[in-house]
């Protein structure tokens, strides 16, 4: 699109794109970007695997887990969310509500009428758990990882601080690095020179402005009416949950199906990045176990 950024990606990030195809699908004015792995080599009794990004991200919130994920033989599909990455902005409204019947369009061209495993973390979550709620046809399973919306408040909010005012680039990658510490990752280390260059390359292109709906029980409510089995994955230091995890399985449990709360240690709330080996297993359990 010719409206975003001239980024520069990381060279993992390159290299998994080599390995892709692209399809794009209708969305508001433009289109919506998928990137789509292990299709030729996938096992034919396994759903195709839907992953959805967080808030201000893209689909390389799951770089460090495709590779895994589609060793498995999985056919993985991948899409920039509408109004982030390189995808177009819905025609109206800037939150999760507003995304399953895009979502769905695409995921009805690309993969007919199969139905799929649907993955979502953090704000990802809530557009795969209305998905399942709208479209029950779609989901094969629901696994929610990080997905706000349960309304399971922190007593304070997480002090992010705004950087689009600041030209220093030097500057900003102080803030990145800030903001990254105090919601995404729980240890220092795990802000590596490829998780920054990812998160600044996926918050430059977040045109989604003004979403609210994280903070609500929207996605609770969504739950009592998905059919499908619900698994969740949150990493045990998730900022947004520390010492609330018993309000949040409640909160989970409010799905009809619901198989179950994993917590894997020494994670914040981007798990499948700052653990991804152990995330990589643990999900491909969920997914295997028995419909």
């Amino acid at each position: 699109m010719s409206d975003l950024p001239d980024l520069q990606l990381p060279p993992e990030a390159l290299a998994l794109l080599r390995t892709a195809s692209r399809f794009e699908t209708p969305c508001g004015a433009g289109t919506m970007v998928w990137h789509t792995w292990g299709q030729a080599t996938r096992r034919p009794e396994l759903a195709p695997l839907v992953l959805l990004h967080g808030g201000s991200g893209s689909w390389m919130h799951w770089l460090r887990n495709i590779p895994a994920l589609a060793a498995s033989g999985r056919w993985l599909l991948l899409p920039d969310l509408p109004g982030f990455g390189d995808s177009a902005a819905p025609l109206r409204g800037t939150d999760a509500d507003v995304l399953p019947e895009p979502v769905e369009q695409g995921l009805a061209a690309l993969v007919g009428e199969a139905a799929c495993d649907l993955v979502g973390f953090s704000f990802g979550g809530m557009v795969a758990g209305f998905l399942a709620q709208r479209f029950p046809a779609r989901a094969a399973r629901l696994v929610l990882v990080g997905a706000p919306g349960l309304g399971v408040a922190r007593e304070k909010a997480l002090r992010l601080r705004a950087w689009r005012h600041i030209t220093d680039a030097g500057e900003r990658e102080v803030i990145h690095r800030h903001n990254l510490a105090v919601l995404m990752l729980y240890h220092e280390e795990a802000i590596t020179e490829l998780a920054l260059r990812l998160h600044i390359a996926n918050v430059l292109r977040d045109r989604m402005k003004g979403r609210s709906l994280a903070r609500t029980d929207a996605l609770a409510q969504a739950l009592a009416g998905v059919r499908c089995p619900v698994r969740a994955i949150y990493g045990r230091e998730d900022a947004l949950y520390r010492g609330k995890l018993d309000a949040l399985q409640a909160a989970l449990a409010r799905a009809v199906d619901f198989r179950g709360l994993a917590l894997i240690d020494d994670a914040g709330h981007w798990v499948q990045f700052e653990r991804a080996e152990a995330f990589d297993k643990v999900l491909l359990t969920a997914l295997e176990a028995a419909l």
